[in-house]
């Protein structure tokens, strides 16, 4: 060990008995992480780019140090979806250390795993009082039933209102009014599910018709609007 002359020149002093880091949950168990092998856990982080013109959200399940499963969500710029793509394929399978070192090409997806990586270290895991976790498989279940993003757009002015154009349940087709021009319903289509009857053989008008919903009073509508045009 190179040490400066100051250091060379003073004298030992004992330290206290070494008693090893603080426990972390993890799983349903305490653990004195030393090593990344010892890091379980399944958790979130979102991170966004320099700009903040697009964000991430990253899913890891990581199971004795390693990245068995990885969910990446993006939404912003075109280049954090072909950033996301690269993620996907290179993050399982790699230490958590690597993930973290790893150049994700896209800020907002740095970023995420930035704050994953906090999370599983420091024990704050979604599954920290999980016995054994959560299986590989487990970050599917966040995208529901549609296997898709859950995603909402709502845009609105001062001088027009507000507009429902993406909700969990899926594209808006219309917003029901009632007497005083407010939002009291709305009629969506699930693009996932009518995706999943076209691929199964259904004719595209009728996967469209038969994936159509409706949320709230929308019945009672006094007028109906189209949010994209209206």
């Amino acid at each position: 060990m190179n040490c400066s002359q100051e250091v060379n020149n003073m004298c030992k002093v004992k330290s206290c008995p070494y008693h090893g880091p603080s426990p972390i949950p993890e799983e349903g168990k305490w653990v004195k992480s030393l090593e990344v092998k010892d890091i379980c856990g399944l958790s979130h982080g979102v991170g966004k780019c320099a700009p903040q013109q697009g964000a991430c959200k990253l899913t890891l399940n990581v199971k004795n140090g390693i990245v068995e499963e990885a969910l990446v969500e993006t939404i912003g710029c075109s280049g954090m979806t072909h950033s996301a793509a690269m993620a996907g394929e290179i993050l399982p399978g790699k230490t958590l250390l690597e993930c973290l070192n790893t150049d994700l090409v896209c800020d907002a997806i740095n970023d995420a795993m930035k704050e994953i990586f906090l999370q599983l270290a420091y024990g704050r895991s979604q599954t920290a009082f999980s016995n054994n976790g959560l299986p590989i498989g487990a970050g599917l279940e966040d995208l529901g039933k549609g296997k898709c993003s859950q995603i909402s757009t709502i845009f609105s002015t001062s001088s027009k209102g507000v507009r429902y154009m993406q909700t969990v349940e899926g594209y808006i087709l219309k917003l029901a009014l009632d007497d005083n021009d407010e939002i009291i319903g709305y009629k969506f289509v699930n693009p996932g599910i009518m995706i999943e009857k076209i691929k199964n053989g259904i004719s595209p008008k009728e996967a469209f018709e038969s994936s159509i919903g409706f949320y709230g009073r929308f019945d009672e509508a006094k007028k109906y609007i189209d949010p994209r045009n209206e």
